[in-house]
Order: structure tokens, then sequence, then C-alpha cells
């Protein structure tokens, strides 16, 4: 960089499930000398790879890949550590003169990153957490999130019901301060010189590319997968496996719903989060480009603005 004082370049690509995020990333970061940090929540487990649409190997042989495949399913990965391991991810990466590229669709782990996030202040209460989760074990997932949807809607719309963990993290700090846990979140001073590409389809056309990869899935073995993960021991409640699809693929091997019906759920619950991605990256965000995937002259154009941007950084 010209200037060593200036904030290090980041450049993010974002947008929704399915809309083409791999693949531009990939020749991007071939152009520029890039490396891909995931954003994406789903990537951090080992062997769940054809569930979460992890890039193939080809793919990650093709430019260094960093977050994916970093823990097992039974560990723990909280947005704090994400935020942190990416951080230091990106300063290595700028450090030796390459250019980093965070990629994903999970909202919160892109934002704490590219806004600083700084958590709640709130310790952990252990027994408050307990009966909270024997309220979700007696009620269910979706009861307690509608507690929380009740109690402060904009997290909840943020909140997969799937995603226990966080619901009940985000109850734990409404229940102990008495304050809308979307109000407590605050914004750090930000990193980086930040350039965010986001990418969009016609909704009709994402889903549809959104079916076609769930049938891919299970052609390609998916409840196979879901095996091997239950063979190995791994609970199907732990928070790794509310990734989507995976727990109706269990209900599957367990003898509980067809293969059809969980394949019709999948999309379903798809297309749900598709719709809460949008809560992230909204198509009014003076702070996102926006670009029609599947144009011809998309690659041209992003790498136009890529070039332009890297030239006033002087990176």
């Amino acid at each position: 960089m010209k200037d060593e004082g200036l904030k290090p370049p980041l450049i993010a690509i974002i947008g929704p499930t399915a809309v083409g995020k791999t693949e531009l990333s990939l020749q991007l970061a071939e152009r520029f000398n890039g490396e891909i940090i995931s954003s994406d929540s789903r990537l951090f487990y080992r062997g769940m790879d054809i569930g979460t649409a992890k890039p193939s190997q080809e793919e990650m042989a093709r430019v260094p890949h960093h977050l994916i495949d970093v823990a097992d399913p039974d560990e723990t990965w909280s947005l704090g550590k994400f935020q942190k391991a990416a951080s230091e991810i990106i300063e290595d990466i700028v450090k030796r003169r390459k250019l980093p590229f965070l990629v994903g669709g999970t909202g919160q782990y892109f934002r704490s990153v590219t806004e600083g996030w700084l958590p709640p202040e709130v310790k952990a209460d252990e027994r408050l957490r307990g009966e909270l989760e024997k309220l979700r074990e007696e009620k269910g997932a979706e009861w307690l999130h509608a507690k929380l949807a009740f109690l402060d809607t904009d997290a909840a719309e943020k909140i997969d019901y799937r995603n226990v963990r966080r619901t009940i993290r985000a109850l734990e700090v409404i229940l102990t301060t008495g304050k809308k846990f979307s109000s407590q979140r605050k914004k750090g001073a930000s990193l980086y010189n930040l350039l965010t590409i986001g990418l969009k389809r016609p909704r009709p056309e994402l889903y549809e590319r959104v079916d076609l990869r769930i049938e891919k899935m299970f052609e390609e073995g998916l409840l196979d997968e879901v095996q091997s993960l239950l063979d190995a021991g791994y609970a199907p409640d732990l928070p790794s496996m509310t990734a989507l699809g995976y727990h109706e693929c269990v209900a599957v091997l367990n003898g509980e719903m067809p293969q059809d019906e969980a394949i019709t759920q999948m999309k379903r619950i798809t297309r749900i989060f598709v719709r809460r991605q949008a809560n992230w990256f909204k198509d009014d965000d003076a702070g996102i480009l926006w670009f029609e995937a599947g144009d011809a002259e998309i690659f041209i154009q992003i790498e136009e603005k890529i070039r332009n941007w890297l030239h006033k950084t002087g990176f």
C-alpha cells in the first residue's frame, strides 16, 4: 500500500444462497491474486459437505480458502470466535501482499467483521440457559423462537428458529438486561477499506436454482453423508446439525419421513432462509454494489469496479 496508515483492503461478496457467489469469488480471486475467507457458518464443520454446498476440493485448489473445515460437528464456533479468526486471517493475507475476499451469505458473520461488532456485555447465565433449553425440549424450537419474536421482532427476523443456541443467547440477553437484543449490538470502528459486491437474481429464478441444488444434493448422497455423521456419534440435535436439511435427512433415516417429503420440506425452508438473508442484504443498501448474476457482462463490470477501487486505495 502507498500509505501504511491506510486501512487494509477487503472485498466482500455477498448474496442469497444459490445465487452464484462461489464461482464469481473464485474467478475474482484468481484474477486479483486473492484468497477467500468464508463467512458462511455452515462451512466450518468437517464431514458436512454436500448439505452445505461446500466448495469442492477442485474449487478450493484453485485459490487458498480459509475457515472451511475448521471444526468437528460437535465443536462450537461462536460469532466472536469467527470474528477474531477472520480478522487475523485478513491481516495475514494483506501482509503477504495478497487481496482478501470475504465470501458468504451468513449476514451476522459478515457484518461482525466488516462493521467491527462489539457483542453485548452480558455474561453467560447457565441457570437461565438451562431453563430456556428445557423449554425448547418441552415445547420446541419454533415456540422458543416465537417468544423471541414477541420480545424483539428485529432479532427474530435475523435468527433462524433452528439456530437454538443463538435464539437462547438473544433471550438470555433480553431477560438479563430488560432491553432488546437487537439494540445492544454495537458497531465498533471498521478496520477495513471495504468494497462490498452483492449478487442477486429474480426471486423465481433463485428459487428454481435452490430447488435444483437440493435435488442434486440427494443425488450426490446427502442421506449417506448424514448417516455417516450419525454413525460417527454426532447427535442430531447438535447446533451444527441445524444446518438446512440435516434435520429432514435424520427424519428420513429414522423412517419418520419419506424422502420426497424431505426434499419438499428442504425447498420450503431454504426459501424462508433466502427471505431471511434479504433482511441482512437489502437492495437499497448504499454500501453494496449490486449486480445481476447471470448477466453476460457481469465479470467485466465487477473487474473494472475492483481495478478502479484498488487504484484509489493504493493497494
